[in-house]
């Protein structure tokens, strides 16, 4: 952590804002500005991987970097300080009983930071998702601090401001007197489900919310911690604990799961526990369709990838099949069906399994589904995909033949119902017609929740797919 520079304009301090859907924390992956730096308003100032993706983190101040809090590899929580920037030179001018502004406790913010906030809230397309603070926070952030001289200029502040003056709150509880606490640690059914899930109880978990609730980043942090024993759980902030032995084994270092990681590990052992899951799998010959590809590139142009062939057929089986592009509700007890698919498609990636999804698959050509496979590939292997574009799938395909292995026993991504594995496409010897030949075979393995469908009906949509892959010119239509 560098030491801020002093600054007779006063010095801001820039704290990780509210990331939105119960993310309370992330992790910093790099910093893209440095001490000394003059930076402006929205520009990226650090890469931050957070339980969803990994995002550029915009500035909302302009200035001189004074100071930068923590080095790549650390965990920042919400609220937590990320760096401090100097007012700029413009700012000198200003009146200087003016006291130093700062992202957490702000008592007159400048109305261009102001307006910057309402525009947070609004959701300008020019900052991080979920950026900004909700107006409970706000409120909460510019009480004065008890006790703390009210610095010059603030009169006038309030006076040009009448609806944003704090109300006066009593004075804090001493620590002697226990705080109340509303009686519910959970605000949000699908927190408490979770750490139900995980095997979790909710009252002995440490809350980071809003008003002591519970967040969905609390109970992942827990079930890590749960996870290993005494001696982990003492050292799971460090990023090593060499020497250190367990069962009679020597540790050569520690590592905290990122924030990403944490969440995979989370959304697969849900799908574990709750999914009676089964599979199908059936060796399909893909030599008429492996001939075809290479004719099917316009002049000048490229082929469609296989995924992009496979993923078409798949999508028009599941029009004839649609339980296994549903979902089921919360309590078992409905299916709930869409309009079309959105396909999400695994993608392996540096800092894990990523599955994007392409929306309204379904309605795309297989020439705009290449192009936008292509696009989430590089995307999610780049680190820039934004979290939207990781939620809303239907229906899952893994094409883990590029990962040089020929089947899976893969896990249903939730809340879907189903997954299609696509293993590699090899030359094998085949029987044609009583004639043992070399043919491309590939595996498809279907992983499906049985509580939708039964088996005949899982193997009736293979059956289909296989039919596609066989015989690919009947869709040429279709494609």
């Amino acid at each position: 952590m560098s030491t801020p520079l002093t600054s007779h304009t006063g010095t801001r301090v820039f704290r990780l804002p509210d990331l939105g859907e119960g993310l309370t924390e992330a992790g910093l992956v790099q910093w893209l500005v440095a001490v000394g730096d003059t930076i402006t308003t929205d520009q990226p100032i650090a890469e931050v991987e957070t339980a969803k993706s990994v995002v550029e983190l915009p500035s909302p101040f302009e200035g001189v970097v004074t100071a930068l809090h923590g080095t790549a590899g650390d965990t920042i929580d919400v609220g937590a300080p990320v760096l401090e920037v100097s007012a700029p030179a413009t700012a000198q001018g200003e009146d200087p009983g003016d006291a130093p502004a700062t992202m957490g406790d702000a008592a007159t913010a400048e109305p261009e930071h102001e307006a910057y906030r309402q525009e947070e809230r609004a959701g300008s397309g020019n900052v991080l998702i979920g950026y900004g603070t909700t107006a409970p926070a706000a409120k909460g952030r510019r009480r004065p601090r008890a006790g703390a001289a009210r610095p010059a200029g603030s009169a006038s502040a309030a006076t040009s401001a009448p609806a944003r003056t704090p109300t006066p709150t009593p004075a804090p509880t001493p620590p002697s007197a226990p705080v109340e606490r509303r009686p519910v640690a959970v605000r949000s059914p699908l927190v408490r489900r979770l750490a139900r899930d995980l095997g979790l109880d909710v009252h002995t978990i440490a809350a980071t919310g809003a008003d002591g609730a519970v967040t969905r980043a609390d109970v992942l942090r827990a079930a890590v911690d749960s996870a290993v024993d005494g001696a982990a759980a003492h050292h799971r902030d460090t990023a090593t604990g060499a020497g250190e032995s367990v069962d009679g084994l020597t540790v050569l270092s520690r590592e905290r799961l990122s924030p990403l990681r944490r969440a995979v590990s989370a959304k697969l052992s849900r799908s574990r526990s709750e999914i009676p899951e089964a599979t199908v799998w059936v060796d399909v010959d893909a030599t008429a369709l492996w001939d075809l590809r290479g004719q099917m590139a316009p002049e000048g142009g490229r082929a469609p990838s296989l995924t992009a062939l496979l993923a078409r057929f798949v999508l028009i089986a599941l029009e004839e099949h649609p339980v296994l592009a549903s979902r089921l509700s919360d309590d078992g007890d409905e299916l709930i069906s869409f309009e079309g698919v959105n396909l999400g498609v695994a993608a392996d990636t540096e800092r894990g399994l990523l599955v994007p999804v392409v929306p309204g698959a379904h309605a795309l050509s297989v020439d705009r589904l290449d192009a936008a496979l292509r696009e989430l590939a590089a995307t999610a292997r780049a680190g820039s995909m934004p979290p939207e574009r990781l939620r809303g799938s239907t229906f899952t395909l893994n094409n883990y033949g590029g990962l040089g292995v020929d089947g899976s026993a893969a896990i249903i991504n939730h809340p879907d119902v189903a997954i299609l594995g696509i293993g590699r496409i090899l030359e094998r010897p085949w029987v044609v017609d009583g004639a043992i030949v070399v043919r491309r075979i590939v595996q498809l393995s279907l992983v499906f929740d049985h509580r939708v469908c039964d088996g005949g009906y899982a193997a009736g949509f293979l059956r289909r797919v296989t039919e596609l892959i066989e015989h690919p010119l009947r869709t040429f239509g279709r494609l």
